[in-house]
């Protein structure tokens, strides 16, 4: 039964990322969402205490803080320099409350597999106490894009398990690893590790690896994806996160309004609730957003 299961939903301001944390703040909560993913550089245009006091008078919660890290060097940092980012990030999520921080490994940069991977297994060994004390977990999401060297769910998985560290663990891209994420439901370990899943859509006639579709405006069955989520017990962030053209040409009006109408009718079709303080409890029957 998914009757007492609660939605923790959020938007990435990477989905609205030519607006202001004010702006976004004032248009979220309009269309009833009281979450949302923090991007670092959008961070940088506020002192955290701005930020602070925007998001408590706003009521919204932060989900999550994304992307410290790139530990192989491929974008330019020593590793120590990228240890000092991810610090800082934990330093800030607890300062906002935010339980989430998710790291970038960066991409492979030269280095052999087992070189690149060591690296990253020396920066969750550092950083994962430093993030306990703060009340914060880890997050890993691997990419098939070229920023990460970890393009697997399994690599990934394996990463955590080798670590040995019980607060980091999973970020899952729908729109990257829906395939894999159904292939792999047979374990339990996946659910079990997983604390953000990403939902954004895409379609077979699009071949942009940027284009990242408003949910129901694609190929993905993310309703289905999502029944399976929760009915194998995860209880973690949804985190909603189109990008591309589309959107560009949609607005960001329109987005967050079909984002509205797709999480009412997740509720309505597999029977749950938003955990979402500004909006009733009580789910509302929309239809057309996703084939039953």
């Amino acid at each position: 039964m998914l009757s007492s299961t609660s939605l923790r939903i959020a938007v990435s301001q990477l989905a609205t990322l030519r607006w202001g944390l004010a702006e976004e703040l004032c248009h979220y909560t309009e269309h009833g969402f009281d979450a949302i993913s923090l991007w670092r550089p959008k961070l940088s245009d506020l002192s955290i205490c701005e930020a602070k006091e925007l998001l408590d008078s706003a009521g919204v919660r932060v989900s999550s803080i994304q992307w410290p890290g790139s530990f192989t060097g491929s974008e330019g940092q020593t590793f120590r320099e990228s240890l000092e980012d991810s610090y800082e990030a934990i330093d800030i999520a607890e300062q906002l409350d935010c339980p989430l921080v998710v790291l970038r490994t960066g991409a492979r940069a030269g280095h052999t597999l087992s070189h690149a991977r060591r690296l990253i297994r020396l920066a969750i060994e550092e950083l994962a106490p430093a993030a306990e004390t703060a009340g914060v977990t880890l997050v890993m999401k691997p990419s098939k894009a070229e920023a990460s060297f970890l393009t697997t769910l399994r690599d990934t998985l394996a990463m955590l398990d080798a670590s040995g560290c019980p607060n980091v663990g999973l970020a899952v891209d729908l729109w990257s690893f829906s395939e894999e994420l159904i292939s792999l439901q047979s374990g339990t370990s996946v659910f079990e590790r997983t604390k953000i899943v990403s939902v954004a859509d895409q379609a077979k006639s699009i071949s942009s690896c940027y284009e990242r579709l408003p949910p129901g405006a694609g190929d993905l069955p993310l309703t289905g994806l999502l029944r399976l989520l929760f009915e194998s017990g995860y209880r973690g962030e949804i985190e909603f996160d189109p990008v591309g053209q589309t959107v560009s040409s949609m607005g960001y009006e329109e987005l967050l309004a079909s984002l509205r109408h797709y999480v009412d009718d997740v509720q309505s079709e597999l029977n749950v609730v938003e955990y979402n303080t500004r909006r009733s409890k009580k789910p509302l029957a929309m239809a057309e957003v996703f084939p039953r």
